[in-house]
């Protein structure tokens, strides 16, 4: 495969939650072999995301995940941190296929094209309609859902193996319980309402 022709997907996970941090996934596909059950991360199980994983992971080009902390995301706002995040999975990326070479596009998902050293173009919905991107999904997803179960067993409490640090019931119930913990996104509205109210 030319260097001209390498494409890279992006996706990210974790946009919305309450806590944890925001991941994203770069990934470059090889056109042969194709990796059958490829889909949005949203739509599939989480067996199914389990194993298209590993085999993404096997027969990748290249692939990087990258992360912004809660920390970052209230430094920053949820959009630069989710900016980062994917640069990071992509320099993750590019140092996997140093010998491929850079993508000269990356196909990302959604509207809102991130910074990066190469071209760019969105895709709404497009983690169910370029396989690249569905493979950047399904390593975001679960990276980040593996993470949260590991922070739920050091931050105990919370829920965080359930819901994913997502404003659910439960969750909303601990933080008022509980009040809120260092992964928390402390400039999100719940968790700003919950601090100012203890």
């Amino acid at each position: 495969m030319a260097v001209e022709e390498l494409v890279c997907g992006i996706d990210e996970a974790g946009r919305g939650p309450l806590a944890g941090p925001v991941c994203a996934a770069a990934v470059i596909l090889a056109v042969k072999p194709k990796i059958r059950g490829l889909n949005d991360s949203k739509l599939l199980t989480e067996a199914q995301r389990d194993s298209l994983a590993v085999k993404i992971k096997v027969r990748a080009v290249a692939w990087g995940v990258g992360w912004a902390s809660a920390a970052e995301i209230d430094q920053l706002n949820i959009r630069q941190a989710n900016f980062l995040a994917m640069q990071r999975a992509y320099d993750a990326m590019c140092a996997m296929a140093a010998v491929a070479g850079a993508p000269a596009l990356a196909l990302v998902d959604g509207n809102d094209p991130p910074p990066l050293p190469c071209a760019v173009r969105t895709i709404v919905g497009g983690d169910g309609l370029e396989p690249a991107i569905s493979a950047a999904s399904i390593l975001a997803k679960t990276a980040r859902d593996a993470l949260m179960v590991e922070l739920c067993g050091r931050y105990p409490g919370y829920g965080f193996s359930k819901h994913k640090g997502y404003g659910v019931p439960q969750h909303l119930a601990a933080l008022r319980e509980l009040g809120p913990c260092p992964e928390h996104r402390m400039t999100f509205a719940p968790v700003r309402a919950c601090v100012t109210a203890a």
